[in-house]
């Protein structure tokens, strides 16, 4: 059952969106060859609790770290380690969800390159966001849900990369995971999908592989590392359906600047 947000429940959905926007402005500036994911971890819980929040992330089914550190050929879900050390060329992917006072809860990625990366490093990432933004163009009221999925697909295919099938993105609320599932690849079988309705909100994630699309799930039970070890890239925005248009709710300086770039173009 997809939950239909109220006017006020939005206004809460935006306020805990903002805080977590926040808090990636400021990891970002943390993300630094050796630094270990640890230490990543910690501060981003520090910067999450200083406006209010909790990492929702922390306990999850278990999950022992305050965000998912996934660096190169881990696509998702990486256990923060203080053996796992940042290295000039590495890129890294921060998964992150709070929760505030309201009880609603933001959910968001970004991929990071750490120190200076290769060109194709770029690429994939360019790519990773560039599924994002081309998947808001389709969350417009009167929409289906599965346009999202065929807009990540198309760009992909552009690029000549691959989209894991398993996981995709889903909405979001009170609770982390609600209905419904999006596919972050596009199939002819899936069909359309519900139409899309002012109150949604969604949480947007293209998770893109260089190489192959097949993994393998480490054995602490939660890294998905592609099969082949080729780079992995995951880029995740909450987005509010509205009678005006889509509404980036994870807003950091990044999605400024993307959006202002957007704005130029069209």
């Amino acid at each position: 059952m997809i939950i239909i947000k109220n006017k006020s429940e939005q206004e809460k959905m935006k306020i805990v969106g903002q805080k977590l926007g926040q808090v990636f402005d400021r990891l970002a500036q943390e993300i630094k060859p050796g630094r270990s994911t640890y230490e990543i971890s910690k501060k981003a819980e520090e910067f999450l609790r200083e406006v209010g929040c909790r990492p929702t992330f922390k306990g999850y089914e278990g999950f022992p770290g305050a965000v998912c550190t996934s660096v190169n050929d881990i696509l998702i879900h990486g256990i923060p380690s203080k053996n796992v050390i940042l290295k000039d060329g590495d890129i890294l992917s921060i998964d992150m969800g709070n929760v505030d006072e309201s009880g609603f809860q933001g959910d968001a990625c970004r991929t990071y390159a750490v120190g200076s990366i290769s060109d194709e490093a770029k690429r994939l990432i360019r790519c990773t966001e560039e599924c994002f933004f081309e998947a808001l163009k389709v969350c417009y009221v009167g929409k289906h849900l599965y346009e999202i999925s065929m807009a990540i697909q198309k760009v992909a295919d552009k690029y000549g990369y691959k989209l894991v099938k398993d996981f995709g993105g889903h909405g979001l609320g009170k609770e982390m995971h609600e209905d419904p599932f999006i596919y972050n690849y596009y199939s002819p079988e899936l069909g359309l999908g519900p139409f899309l309705r002012a109150g949604m909100c969604l949480a947007i994630e293209p998770m893109v592989m260089s190489g192959s699309d097949e993994y393998i799930t480490l054995p602490d039970g939660w890294g998905i590392q592609s099969r082949d070890h080729q780079l992995n890239a995951h880029y995740e925005n909450d987005v509010l359906i509205t009678e005006n248009g889509p509404v980036i709710l994870s807003m950091d300086n990044q999605v400024k600047m993307r959006l202002k770039d957007l704005e130029k173009q069209a």
